[in-house]
């Protein structure tokens, strides 16, 4: 199969979880989604990326995407890993998003997660290789939108993933981009400026933005963020 690239469709799949079975496209219908495959459970890096995914969890929640798990392992194992993964800050949310039990590995192939390079990073019993760190956003056309990938050994920034969303949203609702170390906090608060859209050109720029425009070469024009405009 051919490597996924943005724009396609996320492959659609049926699969058991923790909260029972689903089918993908179903259970995301017209919601934002991340899926995100973790290496293995019961492992120290992995526990502690899923407590912050339920730390944040509300944050997600807000900007209507659903949070999908996966990794090559069960069911079963998933649930009882859960328990630590609660008991890891027990002041928090409790898991409460499923997590995809992929241990034939037909979904990981699918969606290109499993590991070539970490020659550890593999089921002991099987020689199998486990799952890499990796991040789809797919927005509620079920297109996949942005892929981020990561070794087994570094752990995820889920604030990232949160600004990611709020860039794409932003720039679906507004005919904007976000520039360089845009930022975003977890109130919903962004950084003011962002670029008008390299395709808004001639009165459509006054049409959208107003006088609100600086130019600064014909290619890189800032406005200020409509989010915050409004809000203003």
């Amino acid at each position: 199969m051919a490597a996924l690239r943005l724009g396609d469709i996320a492959p659609d799949f049926e699969a058991d979880t923790t909260i029972g079975h689903i089918r993908f496209h179903d259970y995301i219908k017209d919601s934002w989604a991340i899926l995100f495959s973790h290496p293995d459970d019961f492992t120290p890096v992995c526990t502690t990326e899923l407590s912050a995914v339920s730390v944040t969890g509300e944050e997600f929640a807000k900007r209507g995407v659903k949070m999908l798990g996966l990794s090559a392992n069960n069911v079963d194992s998933h649930h009882e890993w859960v328990k630590d993964i609660n008991n890891l800050n027990p002041s928090a949310p409790q898991l409460d998003f499923p997590i995809i039990g992929d241990k034939s590995r037909e979904i990981a192939t699918t969606y290109g997660m499993l590991d070539k390079q970490d020659l550890t990073n593999v089921e002991k019993s099987t020689g199998l290789p486990f799952t890499v760190r990796l991040v789809y956003i797919v927005d509620p056309k079920q297109t996949i939108r942005l892929m981020l990938a990561y070794p087994a050994s570094v752990g995820r920034n889920f604030a990232e993933i949160l600004r990611c969303i709020d860039a794409l949203q932003l720039g679906d609702k507004y005919k904007i981009t976000t520039p360089a170390n845009w930022k975003v906090d977890f109130n919903g608060k962004t950084e003011e400026r962002v670029i008008v859209h390299p395709s808004v050109q001639g009165e459509k720029v006054k049409e959208l933005f107003g006088d609100n425009v600086e130019t600064v070469y014909p290619y890189l024009r800032f406005t200020t963020n409509p989010e915050q405009k409004q809000k203003a």
